[in-house]
């Protein structure tokens, strides 16, 4: 039995009819999108640009990129469409700026739907959830699009690996493991892993909540 509960059956049915759907994107809700925003406007996000928000959940940044880029440009991916749906509903100060076709159930990793247009990606606080794999998935998936720029996402770390053998307890006081959620990972790994799914990577030096590394990541072109 997996020991994700978002992977749990009526796990998103529950919690949106319940009205928390900001709950169970993690905490920091307002914090953490403008966290978000910030880096995507430091890493050169523009109003023309065409966003990929993936793992998107209630939209916790998606309230705040639909205003500031133009209409049509925001695209959303999460593993439960409810979830995305539950965000149009009550987080957008105008939901007619955001047709709910753009937002796509995807729990694979393979943006079934998303047009060759996007130039920004953001997977903020997902990888954490999901074994390595999924990062690997991520990583091959994104270069069937062209015009990407930068695809920014964040893990937890371990500082070698012994140490990722045994629970971490990292800067914000989250416990993070190697065969369970929340994982940690090896920063070696992340580089090694972009390398070979054809991107080059940079760890960027930024506080962000619970103690999550952001890398930057850009395509590596011929």
């Amino acid at each position: 039995m997996s020991s994700n509960p978002y992977e749990k059956a009526g796990f998103y049915d529950s919690a949106i009819g319940a009205g928390r759907h900001r709950a169970i994107v993690g905490g920091r809700w307002d914090e953490t999108g403008r966290i978000q925003m910030a880096i995507l406007q430091e890493v050169g996000l523009l109003p023309h640009h065409h966003l990929l928000d993936i793992g998107a959940g209630a939209l916790r940044l998606g309230c705040k990129a639909v205003p500031y880029l133009e209409p049509g440009h925001y695209w959303a991916t999460d593993a439960s469409r409810e979830i995305l749906l539950a965000g149009h509903r009550a987080e957008l100060a105008d939901p007619s700026r955001l047709d709910p076709a753009r937002l796509i159930a995807d729990a694979r990793f393979e943006f079934p739907g998303v047009p060759d247009t996007i130039t920004h990606a953001i997977a903020f606080a997902v990888f954490p959830h999901l074994p390595m794999a999924y990062l690997r998935r991520a990583l091959a998936s994104l270069r069937r699009f062209e015009r990407l720029e930068r695809f920014l996402f964040t893990v937890f770390l371990a500082p070698d690996a012994v140490t990722a053998l045994s629970p971490v307890r990292q800067p914000d006081g989250v416990v993070t493991h190697d065969l369970r959620p929340p994982y940690h990972v090896l920063a070696e790994d992340v580089v090694h892993m972009a390398q070979v799914s054809g991107w080059q990577v940079t760890r960027k030096d930024v506080m962000l909540p619970r103690g999550q590394v952001l890398f930057w990541a850009e395509p590596l072109r011929a």
